[in-house]
């Protein structure tokens, strides 16, 4: 099955459909936008599948629309896991190049990849040495100094989530390159999973860098890398500290949360005000561990959900993709004064109380 959404849409038409859509999506009816040919041609020579939506906010007497162009990517690896690291990286590279170059023709501003997008997902293994290689400096590491060339080009911001090396530690780290080509900062995983084959501690230390918020040109910026989308901490802060979008790029199995993975994005969206992107890389990875096989299947559905709880269509499970998205951010302001989340939270409670619980439990031990 590609994907239910699709398979539910086909069966259903008219007042069914829209009633489907209002509940499911948020509204009645989903606002396509439309893309160049040569967009859909070069989508299909490099295979990979191609989606385009917009939001749209009120109109303001006093404010202009703030229309912004966003650009999500799931991909495969395409080498086996036996190649060695430059091959593997570069093939890669050259399979990502011309995603890159169809968001860029259709006026995406801001565009983000899956988490550690350069590389397979080897967390697995319970192996790190055979790994060490790909793991690589933010500021001017492989990655970055490719993406920084087509940041430049295109005038695009390029969230790039990689495995990160510095004198001391590995991090799980999204590097932000702005419009000019430059490095804007980074921000490293907060949390960390120990669940089942995914015991991620083992291999890199938790992020030490907070929740920054990155100004763009374009728009201010958080990214929320993977498992850190269940903690509704971690979501809460991007927005105290101002964040219009947070992208959330993840490397998550079928067995692991398909579930909530529709959901906990879209709450965050509406419980915070602000545009939340989920991405989820594709395809099947094996991994040879003292003669065993070891596989993961990442099951995509990359999708966009916006302040007011409506989202887009998620891209397909098992394929390649590009979704778009066209928003207007003037939509963040509108719904925290329609719904007065922020003005009615009750923060200093929270705090308060949370202080009060951590000191007496740390008393207790």
């Amino acid at each position: 099955m590609e994907n239910i959404e699709n398979t539910l849409k086909q069966r259903l038409s008219g007042r069914e459909l829209k009633e489907f859509n209002r509940i499911y999506y948020g509204t009645e009816v989903i606002e396509e936008l439309e893309v160049n040919v040569s967009s859909r041609v070069r989508s299909k020579e490099n295979n990979f599948s191609l989606a385009a939506y917009s939001f749209d906010a009120i109109k303001e007497e006093i404010r202009k629309p703030n229309k912004v162009r966003l650009g999500l990517i799931q991909h495969s690896i395409v080498y086996s896991t036996d190649n060695t690291v430059h091959d593997q990286r570069q093939a890669i590279f050259d399979k990502i190049r011309p995603i890159i170059e169809v968001a860029a023709s259709e006026g995406v501003r801001i565009l983000c990849l899956q988490e550690t997008w350069p590389m397979p997902f080897f967390l697995c293994t319970k192996e790190k040495n055979k790994w060490a290689d790909f793991a690589e400096s933010a500021v001017d590491g492989p990655s970055t100094l490719f993406l920084s060339k087509l940041a430049k080009k295109y005038e695009m911001v390029i969230v790039s989530p990689i495995l990160e090396s510095d004198s001391a530690e590995w991090w799980n780290t999204a590097v932000v390159i702005d419009e000019e080509g430059n490095y804007l900062g980074k921000h490293r995983k907060n949390h960390l999973p120990s669940v089942g084959s995914f015991s991620e501690t083992a291999y890199y230390a938790p992020g030490n860098t907070g929740h920054p918020v990155f100004k763009t040109k374009y728009a201010n910026i958080a990214v929320n890398i993977c498992y850190g989308r269940h903690h509704a901490l971690n979501w809460l802060m991007f927005a105290e500290n101002g964040a219009q979008i947070v992208f959330n790029p993840s490397a998550t199995v079928t067995d692991f949360g398909q579930s909530f993975w529709d959901i906990e994005a879209r709450n965050a969206a509406i419980a915070n005000s602000f545009f939340t992107c989920s991405i989820n890389r594709v395809g099947t990875e094996e991994f040879t561990v003292k003669n065993e096989t070891k596989t993961r299947t990442y099951y995509g559905s990359s999708y966009v959900t916006a302040p007011d709880g409506c989202r887009t269509p998620c891209l397909p499970n098992e394929k390649d993709g590009l979704l778009i998205t066209e928003i207007d951010l003037n939509l963040c302001r509108q719904v925290k004064d329609k719904w007065g989340f922020r003005m009615t939270a009750r923060l200093d409670m929270y705090a308060k109380e949370i202080n009060e619980s951590v000191e007496s439990k740390i008393a207790f031990c």
